[in-house]
């Protein structure tokens, strides 16, 4: 007879297999989340239409979310983080502030281009006001604090004239989430150009207005 003190082997594996099964269900509730927010808007997307492209009940999401609210913070969260993987790297493997900054800024206007539902559910969750939950804004912090630290290493290091950070990030966040706005209104529009654009306003927005004695050899 085994012990009920001891968790056989196989009783590790069906709990393994029943939180992967768990945690499949919960990143395609999400998934569908973004898809109903993003198509339809943030008051039409209810729990029903969520349920219905999950190929689910209401009741299985009430299972793993405690309401809509917690649904959205999640969904939030999800954009957020994937962003966060999808712009960092590139980022992190350039030698200057300088082309941190232009690179930041690129690889946040692709983003939109490779998953353009994902800032469209959150300009839709933004976009509801007082008429719905609103999520939690750290989520937004790391993206805010990378620029603040690219804004202050250029400066630092004389490539970046003198300017509010604080401003002068907000004002670059404001312009990237302006796109999915643009994109809403002109489809075709051609991302590669619009990021090129936003690349030179805010190089021309934050160089050293003298290169020679800032070191910027351009």
């Amino acid at each position: 007879m085994r012990s009920n003190s001891k968790i056989s082997e196989q009783d590790f594996t069906e709990q393994g297999r029943q939180s992967f099964i768990e945690a499949a269900r919960r990143a395609q509730i999400i998934e569908c989340a973004i898809d109903a927010i993003a198509e339809l808007g943030f008051a039409q997307a209810s729990l029903a239409q969520i349920a219905k492209r999950a190929g689910v009940s209401t009741g299985v999401i009430s299972y793993y979310f405690a309401g809509k609210d917690d649904l959205i913070g999640e969904v939030a969260a999800h954009v957020y983080e994937v962003g966060r993987i999808f712009i960092e790297p590139r980022v992190q493997q350039q030698l200057d502030a300088r082309t941190a900054l232009h690179a930041f800024i690129e690889a946040g206007v692709d983003f939109i281009a490779a998953k353009p539902r994902y800032p469209m559910a959150i300009m839709n969750i933004s976009r509801a006001g007082g008429e719905g939950p609103r999520f939690d804004r750290s989520v937004e912090e790391p993206r805010r604090a990378g620029f603040t630290r690219i804004l202050g290493w250029g400066q630092e290091a004389g490539l970046f004239r003198s300017f509010d950070i604080p401003i002068m990030a907000a004002t670059i966040i404001e312009a990237l989430d302006y796109v999915p706005q643009r994109l809403v209104a002109e489809p075709d529009l051609d991302l590669g150009a619009y990021a090129r654009e936003l690349v030179t306003l805010f190089d021309l927005a934050t160089r050293h207005p003298n290169p020679s004695l800032s070191g910027d050899p351009s």
